[in-house]
């Protein structure tokens, strides 16, 4: 009796050639993914895409709508390429907006900081790699710079906590922090204007910030842990003065 042989029954698929775009899009996405790309970044424009990949404009443009209906990307006309939140970007403008009219919110976002944050930093002490670190240099150099001058350093506060976040290598830990502090950043700005006023407060929290940043170059995950956790409380207790003063008026 005839036996098929056992390869002609297997269900191989023919191999179809893979479209220059849809390559261009599987390597954004890999970056994206990777965490090359914060919520909100923009990615570079269409030119210089097309340039670093050595295709035409128009591979490139169809490569952007493949992310964009992929939820991935929003391009902007005349304003670029946006990478978008994998957590629905939608709740974080409603989250926004309650902090906006009942700021008492913002202080249960902070307590969900606590938790997450905290974990953050343990994770990138342990996968920070040596240009996360220099990153993080960087800041706190930028933060040195401006106490020494008397400025501000608000956003590059935010920039450490993001960078901290990039640092784990989880790109839900970064998109989930970049969604919350974008729905943060109006209250923020608040309390650093209104609570944040003596060169001691600036000082306190320089230090603050260099201490997670040296637990995290040490390698030591809970250190940084600890580190982090006694930062955002005395955030939170600042933060709380500040609602209550606003309460009060």
């Amino acid at each position: 009796m005839f036996s098929m042989p056992y390869w002609m029954t297997m269900r191989f698929k023919p191999i179809k050639p893979k479209k220059v775009s849809s390559q261009i899009a599987d390597q954004i996405r890999e970056s994206i993914l990777g965490g090359d790309f914060a919520p909100g970044d923009k990615l570079p424009p269409e030119r210089e895409l097309a340039e670093m990949f050595g295709v035409s404009r128009p591979s490139v443009r169809e490569a952007l709508n493949i992310l964009a209906t992929a939820g991935l990307v929003m391009s902007y006309q005349g304003g670029g390429t946006v990478v978008l939140s994998l957590v629905d970007p939608s709740q974080g403008n409603a989250l926004s907006d309650l902090i906006r009219s009942q700021q008492d919110r913002a202080l249960e976002v902070i307590e969900v900081r606590k938790c997450m944050e905290s974990w953050t930093a343990f994770y990138a002490a342990e996968r920070a790699l040596p240009e996360d670190q220099r990153r993080m240099d960087e800041i706190i150099k930028g933060m040195e710079k401006n106490l020494s001058g008397q400025l501000p350093s608000e956003d590059l506060d935010a920039n450490l906590h993001i960078v901290i976040a990039r640092s784990t290598h989880n790109i839900v830990w970064l998109h989930l922090m970049q969604s919350l502090f974008d729905a943060m950043k109006e209250f923020q700005r608040g309390v650093w204007r209104a609570v944040y006023l003596t060169q001691d407060d600036q000082q306190l929290l320089f230090r603050h910030h260099a201490a997670i940043v040296d637990a995290i170059k040490q390698k030591n995950p809970e250190a940084a842990r600890e580190a982090m956790m006694h930062h955002l409380n005395f955030a939170e207790q600042r933060s709380i003065a500040y609602v209550s003063h606003r309460v009060s008026k």
